[in-house]
């Protein structure tokens, strides 16, 4: 158990605007079952305090007590480095549904890091814009005569699926890259939008789904820190050669 609680520890389980108190407090129980232990309520629309969610946590009322609180995804995946998003409806995007058992295991390849499985809401799920801050995609297979499955029991899967697979990473020595934190990718997404709007290769009623192709292709090359910061310097470079060659031209030169 204790490797497994090694291997995991890092894993915040992210859950967007929950709703059922008994939910969040199964969901505290079973993340201690499996040796995780950092929970972040994205907008949470119950109170994890409560009687109800208590008494479900059992044992793992610190898990409750301990988590964090915050008003947008964003914010939830500060510092993390890899994301995967679970999907509990039909999804039409780009991004492939995967398997858990398929998707975790680069979910652990790099413990020492935080890494991120983000929920859904209970009747709707995640929006598109949600899901584009994930690298990857789960979908849990299901009796496609009754494929809805309730919140805490998703989150109890992915936990058992995690803990299963987290002691094969103990022994590998499987070397990794230096994966750039999410928050420090966001806002180079931010800095190439603005530059393609100025220079007309985005239109405003088409940005956002033009964007998430960026998204997708930059997901999957799994951008190190350095590279990030390469980018950024790039974009920067490029919007101050468009602001010198306007003052030229301004200019009459």
């Amino acid at each position: 158990m204790t490797t497994e609680k090694t291997t995991c520890s890092k894993i915040k389980i992210i859950l967007v605007e929950p709703a059922g108190e008994l939910n969040v407090g199964s969901i505290a129980r079973v993340m201690k079952n499996f040796g995780l232990c950092d929970l972040i309520l994205v907008n949470p629309q119950c109170d994890r305090l409560s009687f109800e969610a208590l008494k479900m946590a059992v044992h793992a009322k610190e898990i409750l007590e301990n988590a964090v609180i915050v008003d947008t995804l964003p914010e939830a995946l500060t510092g993390c480095t890899r994301a995967i998003a679970t999907i509990g409806r039909d999804y039409s995007g780009e991004l492939p549904l995967e398997n858990p058992r398929h998707a975790f295991p680069w979910l652990l390849a790099e413990p020492e890091k935080p890494t991120a499985l983000i929920f859904g809401r209970e009747d709707r799920g995640l929006t598109n814009q949600e899901i584009n801050y994930a690298q990857k995609l789960v979908f849990i297979p299901t009796n496609p005569e009754y494929p809805s499955l309730n919140l805490a029991t998703a989150v109890s899967i992915c936990c058992y699926e995690l803990s299963q697979l987290a002691e094969n990473f103990i022994t590998q020595k499987t070397p990794t890259t230096e994966t750039a934190p999410l928050d420090t990718v966001e806002p180079y997404y931010q800095e190439l939008e603005s530059l393609l709007l100025a220079i007309g290769y985005l239109y405003p009623h088409t940005a956002a789904s033009r964007m998430e192709k960026f998204r997708h292709l930059y997901n999957r090359a799994h951008l190190q820190t350095t590279e990030v910061a390469m980018l950024r310097g790039m974009i920067k470079q490029v919007q101050w050669a468009i602001q010198n060659y306007n003052s030229l031209e301004n200019s009459g030169l």
